[in-house]
């Protein structure tokens, strides 16, 4: 029998615990042409881009979703005429789990933690009016992603949109969801097979797509610490090529299209240091463990957001304060995309007021304080590259004890990922309850005047919207062509029974008004349903 891998190495909240000073001998050990370098050049520790934001600022995208299709299409344009330059979709969890808003368990959740899709007929209404050619956009949606994305294409294709024109992301990342978030449908192997399928498809039908967002960002919500965010998010990057490359997906042609999605918490220097951090390790590995050479396929490309649960119901307008703060962090750290929460999530989705606020931090920093006129200005910084080194060499000591374990998706299955995750959460929440770690306006300085829930504006979904949108799933039942959606159904759940490509056949149900939970049913016939067994030591 082998021995038993070797425990999870323990880990502080910070990746280092700062010094009081840095200083020349900090950085002694590193190598400023192996380990820094340029802007545009491996190992890409200053950024993915020569220029940077001198060329170009960030795709500025407000992650929005809500109530109905119609709904959320008035808040995608009103953003957009705000100056959001990319569309971030928010989905709820009734769509995300693979159901209808006419099914028992859609009750009460329909349309409160997104929009509302269940047919080819709400996407359309979704996306009426803005230009799928011009506009980029990113949907976080993992367990029934596949699903969306057809959704997606077949509205470009019915308007007569070419898909070699329509760019965005599809997070389709399932793996953090057993980990972290808890939104998957099939077990794990059925899933990394939709997610393989995808990514083979999107080769080959959509150029200018990226076909999955490997996401740190639910990981560190879930309250795992700066080093874990790196390490659980670069090591299901690993899971997915290797399971693409086995699919015989060409990793020359994928590699440049993986996205990562990382949290920009409160921690300054360790968030800027983090994302120089996860840059230059990913570099590393696609060069050093795929043999991938091309500099493209070896750019870390990141979308951020900042922290969802570092904000607090408590003084709410504290929280444009933080996010302020979590947004630099985002941008002295080089990313290619932001996401800046409002200050009213806390207590509710946030209201039209809120969310031009947050759209308003990142142009001003865009627009305003000279930041992006300088190329990566902390660069060389004493303490930043310190941090930097601090967290790429732990995040590497975990990923190959995760390889220890048989890789990303055995270490989750055997709940090790879920374990360490719990730890640093519960020591983190210690640390508020304690009083070490202070919160203002929560522990501290909570005797001033707060703000509560009924004096701060709230966004307020009508009841009413729920029971129409079951209405117009049954509607759309009783017009279709019953027929030619049995067809399309059984079509996929014979192909989900074999090895082919399952995205044709979703797209033919797709098109002929198969709902959502139409096409997740049928896959939950040959796949089975995943429930999650806590058997980890």
């Amino acid at each position: 029998m082998a021995d038993k891998p070797p425990p999870w190495p323990g880990l502080t909240d910070r990746a280092a615990q700062p010094a009081p000073l840095y200083g020349s001998e900090s950085t002694a050990a590193i190598d400023p042409q192996r380990d820094i370098g340029y802007p545009g050049e491996h190992p890409f520790t200053r950024g993915i881009h020569p220029t940077m934001y001198r060329g170009r600022f960030w795709t500025m995208r407000q992650y929005a979703g809500y109530g109905t299709a119609s709904e959320a299409n008035r808040r995608y344009r009103y953003l957009l005429d705000q100056g959001q330059t990319g569309l971030s979709v928010a989905f709820d969890l009734p769509t995300q789990m693979g159901y209808d808003s006419d099914h028992p368990m859609a009750a009460g959740e329909v349309g409160r933690s997104g929009v509302a899709i269940d047919s080819i007929e709400d996407m359309e209404t979704l996306l009426d009016g803005i230009p799928l050619d011009r506009v980029s956009t990113s949907m976080t949606i993992n367990a029934t992603a596949s699903t969306l994305l057809c959704l997606y294409v077949a509205v470009a294709r019915e308007r007569g949109i070419g898909l070699e024109t329509i760019s965005g992301t599809i997070q389709n990342d399932i793996l953090k969801e057993y980990s972290a978030r808890g939104t998957y449908i099939y077990p794990p192997g059925p899933s990394m097979r939709l997610v393989t399928d995808t990514l083979a498809w999107c080769a080959a039908n959509l150029p200018r797509w990226n076909p999955i967002s490997v996401s740190g960002y639910h990981v560190r919500e879930a309250g795992c610490t700066a080093v874990q965010e790196v390490a659980f998010t670069l090591a299901n990057g690993i899971a997915y090529l290797e399971a693409a490359r086995a699919a015989g997906v060409d990793l020359a042609d994928l590699a440049p299209r993986i996205s990562f999605f990382f949290n920009a918490h409160n921690d300054l220097i360790e968030e800027v240091a983090k994302f120089r951090a996860a840059r230059r390790l990913w570099a590393r590995i696609v060069r050093d463990h795929f043999k991938l050479a091309d500099p493209r396929c070896q750019m870390l490309r990141f979308h951020a957001q900042t922290a969802g649960s570092t904000l607090t119901a408590q003084q709410p307008e504290n929280n444009i304060v933080r996010v302020t703060l979590q947004a630099l962090a985002a941008v002295l750290g080089g990313a290619q995309s932001l996401h800046t929460n409002s200050m009213d999530e806390a207590l509710s989705l946030p209201t039209q007021q809120a969310v031009t606020i947050a759209l308003r931090t990142q142009q001003i920093i865009a627009e305003e304080c000279g930041l992006p006129n300088t190329i990566d200005p902390v660069g060389g910084s004493y303490a930043i590259e310190s941090f930097t080194s601090a967290i790429e060499n732990k995040a590497r000591e975990l990923i190959e004890t995760i390889a220890q374990h048989g890789g990303a998706v055995k270490a989750i299955e055997e709940g090790f990922v879920q374990q360490q995750i719990a730890e640093s959460a519960y020591r983190y929440q210690m640390e508020i309850e304690t009083g070490r770690r202070g919160i203002v306006g929560v522990n501290r300085y909570s005797d001033a005047p707060q703000a509560c829930q009924a004096d701060v504006p709230l966004h307020r979904l009508d009841p009413e919207l729920e029971r129409q949108q079951a209405a117009r799933v049954a509607a759309l039942r009783a017009r279709r062509d019953a027929g030619a959606v049995r067809r399309s159904l059984a079509s996929l759940q014979e192909a989900a029974g074999g090895k082919e490509n399952l995205l044709p056949r979703i797209l033919d149900a797709v098109e002929a008004r198969a709902t959502l939970g139409e096409i997740a049913d049928a896959l939950r016939r040959v796949f089975s349903t995943y429930h999650e067994s806590l058997t980890a030591s």
